[in-house]
């Protein structure tokens, strides 16, 4: 697709270095009977490698211009193009839209200023895919696939859903046009259950963001002020979960956190009684 320039408001970034396209494309690992779903095909580059690899691919893109040149390019009944932002359509929706089905799987060159949340879109939805290979910006990826001493908020939030993994880094010289930051290709192999037994995901991970909302602090002050509750009684829910309260938040992992949540809400009985 000559002649089409890439939209700064849109966060387009062509990634055109072939080899790069075929290790994704390899990465995404399509099985007999897999749809996958790319987000953001852009000029089609990766959706060429994707195509040859399943008969059924369904490319959501938010440009009219890009969607209808796909449009045209597609030579058989394997691709289906839709119009739309991701973020607007439940996946269970896009497969309906594009003749679709499950198990399916996720590609795509995610845009920086979104890329978190298509992410968080795919991975809580009622119908979730198998696996997601996406480019994100580096920090953002190493974010999401970080260990113990060095999770996130972000890192917790995934890791509930996805077992996550940084295959590699993209130069920059691989895109046009390039990109002012480092990008990075994030493997997420989708658990059929959350990692950990929780009665509610969105709650459980209110108590997450309470417990990072001062990082550089001791675990029962950071809780303390994310619960705005007094820096004692963080440390009687932080001693029920036997969780140490002078650790710092990022050293903790989902176990963790899993047991502090239920001790939060025991406590929260508590004080109701």
């Amino acid at each position: 697709m000559s002649g089409i320039r890439a939209k700064k408001s849109l966060g387009q970034h062509w990634l055109v270095d072939r080899g790069v396209l075929r290790r994704i494309a390899e990465a995404v690992g399509v099985e007999e009977g897999d749809t996958v779903v790319e987000v953001g095909p852009g000029k089609g580059a990766l959706t060429e490698y994707l195509a040859s690899r399943s008969r059924h691919v369904i490319a959501v893109e938010v440009d009219a211009v890009l969607a209808e040149r796909l449009r045209e390019r597609a030579d058989g009944a394997g691709l289906r193009v839709i119009e739309a932002s991701v973020l607007e359509l439940a996946p269970e929706e896009i497969l309906k839209r594009g003749d679709g089905g499950v198990p399916y799987v996720v590609a795509g060159n995610l845009p920086y200023y979104i890329g978190t949340a298509i992410v968080r879109h795919f991975l809580t939805a009622r119908v979730r895919p198998r696996r997601l290979v996406v480019m994100l910006q580096a920090e953002v990826a190493e974010r999401m696939a970080a260990s113990p001493g060095q999770m996130s908020a972000l890192a917790v939030e995934t890791q509930l859903f996805a077992e996550a993994r940084v295959l590699f880094r993209i130069p920059a010289k691989a895109f046009r046009p390039p990109p002012k930051v480092q990008s990075a290709v994030l493997l997420l192999e989708v658990r059929d259950s959350p990692d950990v037994e929780v009665d509610d995901p969105a709650r459980f991970m209110d108590l997450v963001h309470a417990g990072f909302a001062a990082p550089r602090k001791r675990l029962r002050n950071s809780l303390a002020i994310g619960l705005r509750v007094a820096p004692p009684e963080a440390g009687e829910i932080l001693a029920t979960a036997g969780v140490d309260p002078e650790q710092r938040p990022q050293m903790l992992d989902i176990d963790a956190w899993r047991d502090v949540y239920f001790a939060y809400r025991r406590w929260q009985a508590g004080r109701t009684e």
